[in-house]
């Protein structure tokens, strides 16, 4: 076995966007696909650690690029710059995500079928407006993601693909009011859900140098081992 990684341009309009991608050239057939949509500072190695780990379990991963090619913030506030144009038009964030999935489905060892996208952070948002839209993915999955629909959003009548949050009860960027909203959003739109929250445990909760308890980002490796065994039973699921 041998994992192969390597980079992808692809485009938005005349957006170039860069994509990380990894997967094991030991199996021969066309495979799953899994998206990995990145947080606020932009596509870095945290994503890319990520997609390798997909590789290893035997998917097609494909660390996606919302920013544009080689844009990376350094500090909270280059992030926050970086990201509040999609926040301000959550379309922007679709039309990236739907680059995305556009590029995933043409590479030779995806099964365009089987396509699933997770994502961190503001990459949490992302996934989930994915799902609003009515997108042809089979699942989504959220670690610690921003939640809050958006009027201007592409929101589709009915959710087509299974969603799971994953969750810190005590999240500053998340608060309760927003988990509820959620729930009777995926309710409304017939989605099948589940949301898994875990106590004593904030935002950033996968993230091993998080640790700012003031801004409420902090490392739990409990919380970062069960989420990510709750994702690897949902994308069994959702691929069966």
């Amino acid at each position: 076995m041998a994992i192969i990684s390597n980079t992808v341009g692809y485009l938005d309009g005349d957006v170039l966007l860069e994509g990380f991608f990894a997967y094991d050239d030991a199996i021969e057939h066309r495979r799953p696909a899994v998206l990995i949509s990145h947080a606020w500072a932009g596509r870095n190695s945290f994503v890319e650690e990520k997609a390798l780990a997909l590789a290893e379990l035997g998917y097609f991963a494909f660390a996606l690029d919302i920013y544009g090619k080689g844009i990376l913030g350094q500090s909270n506030e280059e992030n926050a710059g970086l990201m509040q144009p999609f926040m301000d038009d959550r379309r922007l964030i679709m039309s990236r995500m739907k680059a995305a999935l556009y590029a995933v489905k043409l590479l030779p060892w995806v099964d365009d079928q089987k396509v699933a996208a997770i994502g961190f952070c503001f990459g949490g948002l992302c996934v989930l407006d994915l799902a609003r839209a009515g997108a042809d993915v089979k699942g989504v999955v959220a670690f610690h993601g921003l939640l809050g629909a958006a009027n201007q959003n592409e929101s589709a009548n009915i959710i087509k693909a299974k969603v799971l949050v994953l969750h810190g009860n005590d999240d500053p960027m998340a608060p309760v009011e927003q988990v509820l909203a959620l729930q009777q959003e995926l309710t409304e739109a017939g989605a099948d859900w589940q949301i898994h929250t875990y106590g004593n445990t904030v935002h950033a909760f996968t993230n091993p140098v998080a640790n700012d308890p003031e801004f409420g980002t902090v490392y739990n490796a409990d919380a970062d081992k069960r989420s990510w065994a709750s994702m690897k039973s949902f994308l069994t699921e959702v691929f069966e």
